[in-house]
């Protein structure tokens, strides 16, 4: 399956964004008139030789998650030099480290800034906007903060003033939201989540991941699968890397228990985070079908849930 660009679907849908722009209502009283959206560069297109969808196991996590992304056509594909790079990992809370599963493995991250270093990357920023608790402390407890400025990147805080109201041309349910700019504008967006239970969405993975990139983000939890597919229409990563070396199996997103904690020694990567988070779903036993937004971001042409039809490398290290 073809991959529509993110410029290409800005073009396509140039119309539906007039339309949302004059009779779109917006889902929070906050959010201003929306603006317009900004383009991202597109990624180059795939190789014969590349694959669709990767999956690397192994017990060295920064190596998989190299091999991972080594097996799409490598970090060049999606980074040029000179680019603006925002990693998204999930640090969604400060309340225990990496090994309980509710935030991404410092070493993938990690691996993942120091491939965009090595591609020419200008800067490489990662940020995310937890609760319970300033983004420092997270930053801090995760891990992320300490092997991120190892790798050369840089640990950014997500500033309230930085929010722009941006139309979803394509949305379903949402027609604006606010989104932070700064992941809008930058040339590459790399979602890093952790494949972890979550008692509302069944799983959280990459496009559950997307809703730390924007406010009001309770308000998305009402129609949880149609308004995630609909963010994720908009927002695009470039590159979708899940973690999945340490998997939380029940008590999610937060978890806190080591008991629910599985360790698979597993990174998936692709250009198409539906395919992506198809493939981590099955490390649950879970079907895509059964994954709030899965559903609708694939009826909206976003990606595929069908990964058996796509061509899918299998690494083991």
């Amino acid at each position: 399956m073809h991959r529509l660009s993110r410029r290409d679907f800005l073009k396509l849908t140039g119309g539906a964004a007039v339309g949302a722009a004059i009779l779109g209502a917006s889902v929070s009283r906050s959010v201003e008139a929306p603006t317009r959206t900004p383009l991202r560069r597109e990624t180059t297109a795939l190789s014969s030789g590349d694959a669709y969808l990767a999956i690397a196991t192994g017990p060295d996590s920064a190596l998989i998650t190299r091999r991972a992304v080594a097996a799409l056509g490598g970090m060049e594909r999606f980074v040029k030099r000179g680019d603006d790079v925002i990693v998204k990992p999930n640090i969604c809370n400060g309340y225990h480290g990496y090994q309980y599963a509710s935030t991404t493995n410092p070493w993938v991250c990690a691996a993942v800034v120091s491939m965009c270093r090595e591609a020419g990357a200008a800067r490489v920023r990662v940020m995310d906007n937890p609760f319970g608790g300033t983004a420092e402390h997270a930053y801090a407890v995760s891990g992320v903060g300490a092997a991120v400025e190892r790798a050369g990147g840089e640990m950014a805080l997500m500033s309230p003033a930085r929010y722009r109201t941006y139309t979803v041309p394509a949305g379903r349910d949402i027609r604006s939201w606010p989104v932070y700019s700064d992941i809008m504008d930058c040339d590459v967006l790399i979602n890093v989540p952790v494949a972890k239970q979550h008692g509302l969405a069944r799983l959280t993975l990459g496009g559950k991941n997307l809703i730390g990139t924007v406010l009001h983000a309770g308000q998305l939890h009402w129609n949880l699968g149609q308004r995630v597919a609909d963010l994720t229409s908009l927002v695009r990563p470039t590159l979708t890397v899940v973690d999945a070396v340490r998997i939380l199996t029940r008590g999610g997103p937060t978890g806190g228990d080591l008991a629910a904690v599985r360790q698979l020694d597993t990174v998936i990567a692709s250009h198409d985070t539906v395919a992506a988070d198809a493939a981590a779903a099955a490390l649950f036993g879970v079907r895509p079908t059964d994954v709030a937004y899965l559903p609708e971001a694939s009826a909206m042409g976003l990606g595929t849930m069908r990964i058996d039809r796509v061509k899918t490398a299998r690494i083991t290290s």
